[in-house]
């Protein structure tokens, strides 16, 4: 449901920027009893969702009157701000797109470590900022929620929340290897820059030959330069600058691919002015040499003779002028080196010191043309850097900050873990901005109920069971003003069409006696998701979300009208809901409440919620952040097998002891899908549940 599939001939000039022309909005509501929320009325053009393709949920149908949510955070940075991609080479965020490869980090048993990712969504918004200072000289320019990975885990930038949530301090070191200083602009086609990558990559690679050849007829003079490679990348570069100074090559097969040995192309010239200009200027070491020139030779001599393997980067030569500039040139941008002993062949090496901040910052002044050399995939993170957080400072007024979806849930920013944004596709295919958008624009369905009866006269409509409450909770707050269940159950009913509803929301009661009516026509089955029966720790997770009690409140009323309601026990926590006692008394309440089965499952989290779950584990129950950290490693969202087993052996017994039923686990497999975002804890920061929800 697009903007553009709507239908109405004039927008509300109260519209989102940049969509007051287009078609489907009929207008924009704001409150006082929503603060901080707006809701955009539009025109549907469908109202029946087909699941796509091969689906393992019992259902093939849904419909969703709202989209959007009042609980996300928002995350953003500078628009310059430097990611790091799969190539090695660091980008601004602002240019990056969706798709592109990035570095993120997964924990992978005792460390986490930088692997790939893509970037999924991006978006910008405005907001206040705030300027990180960090003592190696890296800054970051962020919002107060933004968060960054620390040394004690991640913690948002800044407080807005009374002291409710982690912070930075002047006490925090961040993780990762720091940009330090500002890398130096990109100088490629700076002609000092060019003429140091020539000498620095001929005299490390290249071949320059004079020869005499008499015969009886004359005497041959030859002259002839090669450059021969496997990376490709070097050798195109060195054939431009070569252009660039009006020197023409001929590129040619060197060497074939063997099984020790990649194949290497060359690139050639035998014209005498040209074989002189090279070996007389292009590759001259100047006396007196600027620090573009330094860059080039050191680009040039890495792209030749360097390499970095295990962590160590090394260039190699036996040339001591060589091996002298090099020392000079990383001495010149503040790059720790040693020169080791020689080897039995003379071959001596500069390596570089400082473990992955000086490697980094190596890559990032001198930008070498070879990408396979820049990869750290599998490197550990460690923070060898000076990342202590020596200032945090408001910035004045608002402006246009940018971030990113990824796969892994985190990216690197400036050099340093910074968090992830989960972003909406519901959203994002509305053309909503992702970010703000998604927290506070609620859009609204209004003419839903009349288009599904429509939809419900068509001749090809096979009255299938239709599910609502797979993507968004049709008794959500929004639903206390607009009221479009009560007609969407009339609809459905009177055209013999099956219905389930899932939903944490007491407002279903409102809707008894029409869902009593509903049943006499066609089958009705009603889920009901309560997860925490402990009253601080519903709070602590779930705040703003109807109380345990008024559930469970809800599944009586429920039942005593005749329905057989479900609870989903889910997500169990793993060492804090788990235990037989609190497994006991949740299962009893349950069957107190006349609920008649119960379906559980082990806490799920996918890469959107784990930062901020292990946040929250980290200031309520630190003493399980280790057994977490081994139940989900890495990437991992779902709980290990064997614990899902055991978790099962604990649950059916009492289960049956409680007199509920239970589904067989091929059902729960099916329903898993539609749990995973329904049973995704509310961060703590969630604003209060309004009138509208509490209604019951």
């Amino acid at each position: 449901m697009r903007w553009q599939g709507q239908t109405i001939d004039d927008a509300d000039p109260a519209a989102l920027p940049g969509l007051e022309n287009r078609n489907g909005i009929v207008q924009s509501v704001t409150t006082p009893e929503f603060s901080g929320m707006t809701f955009h009325e539009v025109l549907a053009k469908s109202a029946l969702n087909a699941v796509p393709g091969p689906s393992r949920m019992p259902f093939n149908w849904t419909i969703n009157p709202y989209r959007g949510c009042s609980h996300a955070c928002v995350y953003c940075l500078d628009p310059s701000t430097l990611v790091l991609c799969a190539d090695g080479r660091q980008r601004q965020i602002g240019g990056l797109r969706v798709g592109e490869e990035i570095i993120g980090t997964q924990r992978q048993g005792r460390y986490r470590r930088y692997v790939r990712t893509r970037v999924e969504a991006k978006w910008t918004t405005r907001k206040s900022a705030y300027r990180i200072t960090l003592a190696d000289g890296t800054e970051l320019v962020a919002s107060g929620d933004h968060r960054f990975l620390t040394d004690r885990g991640w913690k948002h930038v800044a407080d807005t929340h009374g002291g409710q949530r982690p912070h930075l301090t002047l006490n925090n070191r961040l993780l990762g290897f720091g940009a330090g200083s500002p890398p130096a602009p990109d100088g490629a086609e700076h002609e000092d820059y060019r003429l140091g990558y020539l000498s620095g990559m001929i005299r490390g690679d290249g071949m320059i030959f004079h020869g005499v050849y008499p015969s009886k007829e004359r005497i041959r003079h030859v002259h002839r330069f090669r450059l021969a490679l496997k990376d490709e990348e070097a050798l195109d570069r060195t054939r431009a600058y070569l252009s660039s100074e009006g020197i023409r090559t001929i590129t040619r097969a060197f060497a074939p691919e063997s099984e020790t040995r990649a194949p290497m192309v060359a690139i050639h010239t035998a014209k005498k002015a040209d074989v002189d200009l090279i070996e007389t200027r292009l590759t001259a070491i100047p006396f007196m040499q600027s620090r573009e020139w330094q860059r080039g030779f050191l680009s040039g001599i890495f792209d030749a003779e360097g390499s970095c393997s295990r962590g160590v980067l090394r260039i190699s030569n036996s040339d001591p002028i060589l091996l002298n500039t090099t020392m000079s040139a990383l001495s010149t941008f503040g790059i720790p080196c040693v020169l080791e002993p020689a080897r039995a062949n003379g071959v001596r090496c500069v390596r570089v010191t400082g473990g992955l901040p000086a490697r980094m910052k190596f890559f990032a002044v001198v930008s070498p043309a070879i990408t396979r050399k820049l990869s750290i995939e599998g490197t550990a993170v460690k923070s060898v850097a000076d990342l202590r957080i020596v200032s945090i400072e408001p910035l004045p007024g608002t402006r246009t900050l940018v971030d990113i979806t990824t796969g892994t849930g985190d990216f690197v920013a400036n050099g340093v873990i910074s968090h992830n944004c989960f972003a909406r596709g519901t959203h994002q295919y509305l053309d909503l901005d992702a970010g703000h958008d998604f927290d506070s624009q609620i859009v609204v369905k209004t003419n839903i109920v009349d288009v599904l009866r429509r939809e419900l006269r068509r001749g090809s409509w096979q009255h299938e069971t239709v599910a609502l409450g797979t993507n968004t909770d049709p008794y959500q707050r929004a639903e206390g003003r607009y009221r479009l269940m009560p007609g969407i159950i009339q609809a459905l009913a009177e055209s013999g069409t099956p219905m389930s509803i899932l939903t944490k929301g007491t407002l279903v009661r409102r809707d008894i006696p029409l869902l009593m009516e509903a049943a006499k026509r066609v089958p009705i089955d009603i889920q009901m998701s309560i997860a925490m029966y402990d009253d601080a720790l519903q709070h602590s997770i779930e705040p703003g979300t109807p109380t345990t009690q008024a559930r469970l409140d809800t599944v009586r009323a429920l039942t005593d009208a005749g329905f057989r309601v479900g609870v989903f026990l889910m997500p169990v926590l793993p060492h804090i809901t788990d235990s037989v006692g609190a497994i006991d008394e949740a299962l009893s309440r349950i069957a107190d409440a006349g609920a008649d089965h119960a379906v559980y499952g082990a806490l799920h989290l996918r890469a959107g919620v784990k930062p901020w779950f292990f946040e929250w584990l980290q200031r309520e129950r630190p003493d399980l952040v280790a057994s977490y950290r081994g139940l989900y490693p890495g990437a991992a969202a779902e709980a290990p097998k064997g614990y899902r087993q055991w978790l099962a052996k604990r649950m059916r017994p009492l289960i049956r002891t409680h007199g509920l039923h239970t589904q067989s686990e091929e059902d729960h497999d099916r329903m898993r899908g539609i749990m995973r975002e329904r049973m995704r804890p509310t961060p703590a920061s969630a604003p209060p549940a309004t009138k509208a929800e509490m209604l019951f």
